[in-house]
């Protein structure tokens, strides 16, 4: 008997169903978006690649649950602008935000396949994920007057490179829930998804106000063994 859920066979009462589990090897694009309210944290997208390990757990029903560990790589840049403390007018100053994102993904998804023609199948999922920060690096560029730098480091905001995660000044942990889809063709799946933030992520708020939320999508490729 083939264990493995075949999503073509007809099933009924008097089958016996043997449940099987799918590995699959994934490689894939990611764009993070850090989402604010406030110029503490200026929203910014993140650009990288994600590769890693899942485990398909196969179910009655054309349903599959997955999970597994995937370790993503990310950059991204953008402008903190603040107003000048010493200039006679308005006049607006920045910092130079480029951030390394290093991350791990547990991701529980529940699957719904739908056979279209032999072996092309089409997949629906929803599900949470976890985010296990392993390490996020700023790289400050500084476009400051020597007042406004004085005044930022009398607030205690970092003006050299550091890394967000060791200061304390973000979670680790980042829950998301997603939806997405895709394709199916023997041993090759094409799927794409979007994951929405669901918990603040500042842990040592500068200003009472600041929060900060993760979202994101991708696309990836992955192959079954």
């Amino acid at each position: 008997d083939n264990t493995f859920f075949d999503p073509t066979r007809k099933e009924t009462k008097k089958q016996e169903y043997h449940f099987g589990v799918e590995y699959r090897l994934e490689v894939g694009y990611t764009q993070p978006q850090q989402r604010t309210d406030n110029y503490t944290y200026p929203d910014m997208y993140l650009h990288g690649a994600r590769i890693g390990a899942t485990f398909t757990f196969l179910l009655p029903l054309h349903f599959s649950m997955q999970t597994g560990l995937l370790y993503s790589l990310s950059l991204g840049n953008n402008d903190q602008h603040w107003r000048s403390q010493t200039a006679a007018t308005v006049q607006e100053e920045y910092i130079h935000h480029r951030v390394l994102q290093h991350n791990l993904t547990i991701p529980l998804r529940c699957f719904y396949t739908i056979p279209l023609w032999k072996e092309l199948n089409m997949f629906f999922y929803a599900g949470p994920q976890l985010h296990i920060g392993m390490g996020e690096v700023d790289y400050l560029q500084l476009h400051l007057s020597e007042g406004t730098l004085q005044w930022l480091q009398n607030q205690g905001i970092p003006t050299e490179k550091y890394d967000r995660l060791r200061t304390d000044e973000l979670f680790r942990t980042n829950i998301q829930m997603g939806l997405g889809g895709g394709f199916e063709w023997d041993k090759y799946r094409l799927q794409a998804g979007y994951d929405f933030g669901l918990n603040n992520r500042v842990k040592n708020k500068t200003i009472a106000e600041q929060q900060m939320w993760e979202w994101g999508w991708y696309v990836a490729f992955s192959y079954r063994f």
